[in-house]
């Protein structure tokens, strides 16, 4: 899997387009915002998109979902059901932090621990790893050894969880139960930030490290 990390809003959120190199077929996964931006780099890229995949939906990660899936015609994949309650906020949240064209939208597919998505010929898994948002999933690609986490972890951080339906402790049972298993060598492309991989947070993050006690 080829991945490019595209910056996007004043929250410098990581918008990603992911393709098969085998197909040049690929996804955009949590596009927050800066349409034009986003789109310069699939065609940069000689990107054939088929669908968007989202994380979690706060505003910095899928304020600009709904109108890219209209204009491109593409089918929206995730969240997790239970993360109805932060897209029904979408268009509120985008009138209070200025960002034009901010609104909710129905996902085409809800996502459950376990699923599995298609984007070309490659088969990304899906872990729900609630505590940061209630709804929030991951997606990996196993043979890259490339995950797509949102705001679960950082490097050398992890989510907030002082939002309204936030939960520490369930966060990192997330992470220690749904990511760790992935395997150490497991590269991640965080919500903000650098890319880190589970073997060096487990070693290193001082909230969720191995050495932590929750």
């Amino acid at each position: 899997m080829k991945v490019a990390i595209v910056p996007v809003t004043p929250f410098r959120q990581n918008a990603c387009v992911i393709w098969d190199p085998d197909t040049m077929v690929g996804a955009l996964t949590d596009p927050g915002g800066d349409k034009e931006r986003i789109l310069e780099v699939v065609e940069k890229h000689g990107v054939k998109l088929e669908k968007i995949l989202v994380t979690h939906g706060h505003l910095d990660h899928a304020g600009a979902v709904a109108d890219l899936a209209e204009q491109l015609d593409l089918p929206i994949e995730g969240p997790q059901k239970e993360e109805t309650f932060w897209i029904e906020k979408l268009d509120e949240q985008g009138k209070r932090y200025g960002f034009d064209g901010s609104r909710s939208f129905t996902p085409d597919r809800w996502l459950e621990d376990g699923d599995e998505v298609t984007v070309g010929s490659m088969t990304l898994g899906v872990r729900h790893c609630p505590g940061h948002t209630p709804g929030h999933v991951i997606f990996f690609h196993e043979e890259s050894k490339i995950a797509i986490v949102g705001d679960v972890i950082f490097h050398g951080s992890v989510g907030r969880t002082d939002f309204p339906r936030g939960n520490h402790k369930q966060l990192i049972t997330s992470i220690r139960e749904k990511l760790w298993p992935l395997g150490d060598d497991m590269t991640f492309v965080p919500g903000h930030g650098q890319t880190s991989t589970f073997g060096n947070e487990r070693k290193m993050n001082p909230y969720c490290s191995d050495f932590v006690e929750v």
